[in-house]
């Protein structure tokens, strides 16, 4: 839809007319060369060798997909040699390579796309073969079971995503247009999604009155969202796609500005927004020729419950943020927020670039973590089980989200390799922070946080759909333990926690204008740290690091000092099963057995989190925080759990707990994992001493039970084989809060 705007003939793209068509002024070319200066030193810019390196596989990968065609229609149809050549077939690219706002070292998305005597099923095993043999090809493997089937290759260097559409056509011409609707007729709705992939980025780039401007402000919003750790469309958060809607929105309602002033209009429209009023580049489409699902909260009522709702513009139109859950909306909205504020003082000439692209202080903001490990004994195998676990953690998030007593679930979408050799060398880990919001526990202070069935029930589902698919191999493990922020260094580099760490001292030295407050502000004793202004500069470093180390310190002084050792320590007593399956994270010797874990700086963040700008408060509350999330199965008159009996549980079944009597046997069928919560029976971490009252009330806990296929995301896995896989045995993660 095009609007003519203020008598001007020229006509603009988009849902409304452009909000403004000022030219740029000369302070915006100017913060528009040093924004581009500011991206260089992130590698977002390739050279000239780099491309045209990337141009030659795009050309070898094509020619290989023409071969492979001809060897499939001399096989199927004993077509003579002469017309072989006809058929035709190409390979297509899209996503941020197409758009041209592709970085270093990115991947390549490529559609294949053949006539229709060719099939999917091909495609997955003799061009996979094909594949195989040549010798620039490394770190192949294929997801036929995925949303969208896509092959996995390293080429001469370069990562692709090859997806495969087969076209209603007896030829592919080489001057094709998938971008004309009448192609979609017949096709299965894997052709059809495969397809939307460069369908939607040709419409985005055709609906953008400027690209050169598109481009660039594309990429300073990219690098921003990966920096800050809000990128992932697998995680709950916006993808590549998702955020070119964004800019494109932003560059349709400002045609004329500078890249400068579209990053400032950017994160003052999406701070803004009414969601989930929905982002449209375009008027939904009025009639259904083909018959195709689209999203339309007008006639759907499933797409009314969608949270940030970005429409893709080509036909069939789809929801590409459906996986945006309410905690990973806190988190985008609250970063607007903050970019906003950043932008806004960089154009008051306080701030400089560089400090919209700082990295996100995850590790230290706050005070419980989760951590996720995915493990495998062969590099083939765990490329395989990497991209699997990471597709399913979604699934963690949304359990910990329905937990009354869960505020918020933040997951980092980067993964992170081991940090020395005995965590084996195919092995990666994903972090959760939290933030417990508590509900009212009645007339008695302070709760008891129990974790275990939101984790384990993710582990069932991890495994049984493992093997339901057939990818389950033996030595793939996930391993789920909670850990605390003091605790952080024993799994994460200290490179990567001392550049967050700068981040907050630098935060902390100009803490004017700052929306964001920690309890970094703070000194130990809770009160503003202060300098003497007569000292020198390495005077006030020196006293700044002092009161953010004091700061830390004071997060976890309230922590009991039985707390356990994180995972890889050796030392200490080994428990019995009976008492690794009732660990508290909080035990000390009151009397009340109750210990404060909810520090200032977390009633700070929820409060920030509650009502981030833009979002309805009535959706971010905390009554709505500890709702259940909606269009889900889980609603908030789901039926409390039913306890069920230790002994009744099926042996060899995904529940079952080992159970044994205390101070028993300290075989390796006793060792149970209940300091690092591994989901594994293979090692011995150290465990803490329990008091005999906590070891005798364990004898009559219940565990909860809920058949898996209340959980999303759940299609029919089969019953586990007792004699090819040993599934892993249930541990209880129990926290004490008040």
């Amino acid at each position: 839809m095009a609007h003519e705007y203020g008598g001007n003939k020229k006509l603009y793209p988009g849902v409304t007319g452009p909000l403004s068509l000022a030219e740029p002024k000369l302070q915006d070319n100017e913060l528009t060369e040093k924004l581009v200066e500011a991206l260089k030193p992130h590698n977002v810019f390739e050279s000239d060798a780099e491309l045209n390196h990337r141009l030659e596989v795009l050309a070898k990968v094509n020619d290989l997909m023409r071969d492979w065609i001809k060897d499939v229609s001399r096989q199927k149809n004993n077509i003579p040699e002469n017309l072989v050549d006809t058929f035709g077939g190409k390979v297509f690219t899209f996503g941020s390579y197409r758009m041209g706002v592709h970085t270093q070292g990115a991947d390549i998305d490529t559609l294949c796309v053949a006539p229709r005597h060719v099939e999917r099923s091909d495609f997955f095993k003799s061009f996979f073969e094909l594949l195989k043999t040549q010798p620039e090809v490394k770190d192949l493997r294929a997801v036929e079971e995925a949303y969208v089937p896509v092959i996995k290759v390293e080429f001469d260097g370069i990562e692709l995503d090859m997806v495969f559409a087969r076209l209603a056509l007896p030829t592919i011409p080489e001057d094709i247009n998938l971008r004309d609707e009448a192609l979609l007729k017949n096709l299965d709705e894997k052709s059809v999604r495969s397809l939307n992939g460069i369908r939607v980025t040709d419409e985005i780039l055709h609906l953008v009155p400027n690209q050169e401007n598109f481009r660039m402000t594309l990429r300073a919003i990219k690098l921003w969202a990966k920096k800050k750790g809000i990128y992932s469309n697998a995680l709950g958060y916006l993808g590549g796609v998702s955020w070119a809607m964004l800019v494109a929105r932003v560059c349709q309602l400002y045609p004329k500005a500078a890249p400068a002033t579209i990053v400032h209009r950017f994160f003052l429209v999406f701070s803004k927004w009414d969601w989930p009023s929905p982002v449209l580049l375009k008027p939904l489409d009025t009639e259904n020729k083909l018959g195709f699902t689209v999203w339309d909260s007008r006639i759907n009522a499933s797409d009314r419950f969608h949270l940030m709702p970005i429409i893709t513009p080509a036909y069939p139109q789809q929801n590409s943020t459906y996986n945006v859950t309410q905690s990973t909306r806190t988190i985008i909205m609250d970063e607007f927020s903050e970019g906003l504020n950043v932008v806004t003082h960089i154009y008051e000439g306080r701030e400089e670039w560089s400090r919209l692209f700082e990295r996100s202080d995850f590790f230290h903001k706050y005070k419980h973590y989760i951590v996720v490990k995915a493990s495998a004994e062969e590099e083939e195998h765990y490329l395989e089980w990497k991209g699997y676990v990471e597709s399913k953690i979604r699934l963690l998030v949304g359990n910990l989200e329905r937990n009354p007593n869960i505020k918020l679930a933040h997951i980092m979408p980067t993964s992170y390799g081991p940090i020395n050799e005995s965590e084996g060398q195919y092995m990666c880990k994903w972090f959760i922070g939290l933030v417990f919001g508590l509900v009212n526990q009645g007339p008695q202070p302070g709760a008891n946080v129990d974790l275990t069935y939101d984790i384990q029930s993710f582990s069932d589902v991890v495994h049984k759909q493992a093997i339901h698919i057939n990818l389950y191999k033996e030595g793939m493990k996930v391993e789920i333990q909670y850990v605390r922020k003091k605790h952080l260094c024993q799994f994460v580099s200290p490179v990567i926690l001392n550049q967050t760490k700068r981040k907050r001292q630098d935060s902390f030295k100009s803490s004017s204008g700052n929306t964001r407050r920690t309890s970094l502000d703070r000194g130990p004793g809770g009160s503003s740290s202060t300098t003497s202004a007569s000292g020198g500069k390495a005077d006030h470093d020196s006293e700044l690091s002092k009161a953010i180390v004091a700061a830390e310190e004071d997060d976890t002084s309230q922590e009991s000092s039985s707390d356990p050792q994180a995972a890889g320590a050796t030392n200490g007593p080994v428990v019995s099963d009976q008492e690794s399956m009732q660990w508290n994270s909080e035990e000390t010797p009151n009397s009340g057995g109750t210990v404060s874990t909810a520090s200032k700086e977390e009633d700070e963040f929820r409060d920030k989190s509650e009502n981030p700008v833009g979002s309805p408060s009535s959706q971010d509350s905390a009554q709505d925080a500890a709702s259940k999330r909606p269009g889900s199965p889980f609603q908030n008159d789901t039926p409390p759990k039913k306890p069920k009996d230790l002994e009744q549980q099926i042996p060899g079944s995904p529940m079952q707990v080992d159970e044994k009597q205390t101070g028993t046997s300290t075989s390796s069928s006793s060792s149970l994992t209940s300091t690092s919560q591994h989901y594994s029976s293979s090692q011995q971490p150290h465990q803490p001493s329990l008091s005999d009252a906590a070891t005798k009330s364990i004898a009559n806990k219940h565990v909860d039970h809920h058949s898996s296929n209340e959980l999303s995301d759940l299609s029919s896995p089969q019953p586990i084989n007792a004699t090819g896989f040993l599934p892993p045995l249930k541990n209880s993660i129990k926290l004490k809060l008040k």
